[in-house]
């Protein structure tokens, strides 16, 4: 039975998408790096057909695009099946695997996915994680990439293990750009034209040599200009207001010995506590 040379295409580029899906498949995560199973077979197969399409070897131009369009729609039908039914997505993406548990890295797992200890090391470094053991566990992800949670006790510090409640973060805006004043992102830090330009003169900067200057979440200003040259002096205002806090801090202390009274005595150390306390949540910001 002979085939019009168009469905012959068809039916060849889908046994051909078959079967680079089976044998990708077989070689495993490690060859697909940052790419989907799919991405990887459409990438290197449609740059084939279109370049032989282009310069029509062993093939005419209504065969290349009969080929292109199967190799177009299948993985649009594809993902949108991936979307909608999770068993489809594992069998067809792949699902994520643990290779390390409590420390100790999963051998079985490794073979299983054709990685050597040497690949998860280097995997781990990317992550800064240069110790096995302080590996909680790490999951070996589709994409070939590497997700890893340390051990507690070998993860940062954050101000919640220490119960310490900071402002949350805004996003820096660019007030000056290119000798030039922004006004609506200056605006939006509620602050004006005046005291940007007192800002400007505390840093002893001229406005038209200012490349780029951008405010952040706690109203500090910092610039970018055209001289690198020219060194900025750093704002010493947070510096004072620290030293201003602990003077008042240490003058409590010295009242509290100074004094005979009782009840002085008290206040005085009660506020001197106080502020103690304060010093400690405010000093990292104070010392930036």
């Amino acid at each position: 039975m002979n085939l019009p040379g168009w469905l012959e295409v068809i039916i060849r580029s889908l046994s051909i998408l078959i079967v680079l899906f089976i044998l990708t498949k077989i070689r495993g995560k490690k060859q697909i790096s940052q790419l989907s199973l799919f991405e990887y077979i459409i990438g290197i197969t449609i740059g084939d057909i279109s370049a032989e399409t282009s310069v029509g070897v062993k093939s005419n131009f209504f065969y290349g695009v009969s080929s292109l369009l199967v190799w177009t729609v299948i993985p649009l039908i594809i993902s949108f099946s991936t979307l909608k039914n999770k068993k489809v997505r594992e069998v067809l993406e792949g699902k994520a695997t643990v290779v390390i548990k409590d420390g100790k890295i999963q051998e079985d797992t490794l073979n299983k996915e054709k990685y050597s200890i040497d690949n998860i090391m280097e995997l781990l470094r990317q992550k800064n994680a240069f110790n096995i053991a302080d590996v909680e566990f790490a999951v070996l992800e589709p994409s070939g990439d590497l997700s890893v949670l340390m051990k507690k006790e070998s993860q940062p510090l954050t101000p919640k293990d220490i119960q310490m409640k900071v402002p949350s973060e805004k996003e820096p805006q660019t007030v000056i750009m290119e000798g030039k004043i922004l006004d609506e992102p200056l605006g939006l830090t509620g602050y004006n034209r005046a005291w940007l330009e007192a800002e400007l003169q505390k840093l002893n900067v001229a406005l038209d040599n200012i490349v780029v200057g951008q405010i952040d979440s706690y109203g500090k200003l910092t610039v970018d200009i055209f001289d690198d040259k020219i060194q900025i002096p750093k704002s010493q205002e947070r510096a004072l207001l620290l030293a201003t806090i602990k003077k008042c801090q240490a003058d409590m202390e010295l009242f509290t010995l100074a004094t005979e009274s009782k009840e002085a005595q008290q206040m005085y150390k009660k506020n001197a506590e106080r502020l103690a306390h304060m010093i400690k949540r405010v000093e990292y910001l104070l010392n930036e």
